[in-house]
């Protein structure tokens, strides 16, 4: 009897709605499982599990891909080793890859959002050998642009810097190349907010921004400072340019203009294979050429913003005078040779 009536109480245990009092909580289900235990484990990547250590060049390589690494402390840690190697290699010896293959996958770090990245990267550009950068002036160019035009302030800044080292290792390929005359002069002028309207021959100035508070001198004083280096590797011609005028050939005559060319592609202004260019894409490899576009197309501007950067005085004002000497002398020497 006793176990009958025991059978029958627990059946209706299941049909009775179950009392919940407050303050206790529900009690647990007969089939409950404790999940609050936690599992730890280590996860390895990929490992090599080779014997022999990985060679210098294969060490080289594998930086030179970690470029791309979404860290920022990996990028500038793989930049500075790049640097350390290239440093530390014996003189003469090539590099680990050529400058023609490491160049085109520095140039996207131009305008990378990290600060010490852009400035890891300024090292090791300076560290390459500078002959063989002049062949991809038009690529790095580019890059070069993009970063002045670009909307945050510190990497307009930065890409002056590498602007500075183009011009140092390169400047004459650069003001010679296509575009190279036209369209940096043009952003140089958007980056000092200085509008320049030929349609209807007016002038405009907007304050540009140049990031921190209290920063505005010294990064205009740096934009112009990079300026006159760009206007005088372009409009001013050096003494010796032309050694040959000085040497008597005789009966020989213009013996200059029959000699091997000392660069390669010289005839690319030509453009006897590519696709038709405009003005602001031509190639002005002459001084005189560069000092007419200068003269017709940016001289307004380039006077009435120097004459108000002037005016502010101090390191603005010396930096605008150099600048203004530059453009002054060489348009006078040019009006002195026509006449």
């Amino acid at each position: 009897m006793g176990s009958s009536v025991k059978k029958k109480s627990d059946k209706k245990k299941d049909f009775q709605k179950q009392k919940l009092k407050v303050g206790k909580a529900r009690p647990q289900a007969a089939n409950f499982t404790d999940t609050s235990f936690k599992s730890k484990a280590i996860v390895l990547n990929t490992q090599s599990l080779k014997i022999n250590a990985p060679s210098s060049s294969d060490q080289f390589n594998h930086h030179l891909s970690l470029l791309t690494s979404r860290s920022d402390t990996q990028r500038k840690e793989s930049l500075s080793y790049l640097t350390a190697t290239i440093v530390s290699r014996p003189v003469g010896s090539p590099l680990q890859q050529p400058v023609s293959i490491l160049v085109p996958k520095l140039l996207p770090l131009f305008l990378d959002g990290s600060n010490g990245v852009r400035n890891q990267l300024l090292k090791l550009l300076r560290v390459l050998p500078s002959g063989e950068v002049e062949d991809l002036v038009e690529k790095i160019l580019l890059y070069v642009r993009a970063g002045m035009t670009h909307l945050a302030a510190d990497i307009r800044l930065s890409s002056m810097d590498i602007l500075g080292w183009l011009l140092e290792v390169a400047g004459e390929a650069l003001v010679s190349c296509a575009g190279g005359w036209i369209k940096t002069l043009r952003c140089f002028l958007a980056m000092l907010g200085w509008s320049n309207e030929e349609a209807n021959e007016s002038w405009s100035t907007n304050k540009a921004s140049f990031g921190k508070a209290g920063s505005e001198g010294k990064t205009l004083v740096k934009i112009l400072n990079t300026l006159g280096l760009f206007l005088s590797i372009g409009i001013t011609e050096p003494e010796n340019s032309d050694h040959f005028q000085d040497i008597n050939f005789f009966p020989l005559s213009h013996v200059q203009y029959h000699m091997l060319p000392r660069r390669s592609n010289t005839y690319a202004s030509l453009n006897l294979f590519g696709s038709h260019r405009d003005e602001d894409n031509q190639m002005y490899e002459q001084y005189a050429e560069r000092r007419d576009v200068l003269s017709l197309r940016f001289s307004k501007a380039l006077e009435r913003g120097l004459e108000s950067a002037r005016q502010e005085g101090g390191e603005i004002g010396r930096a605008a005078a150099v600048v203004t000497k530059i453009i002054t002398q060489s348009l006078n020497d040019t009006e002195d040779d026509k006449a």
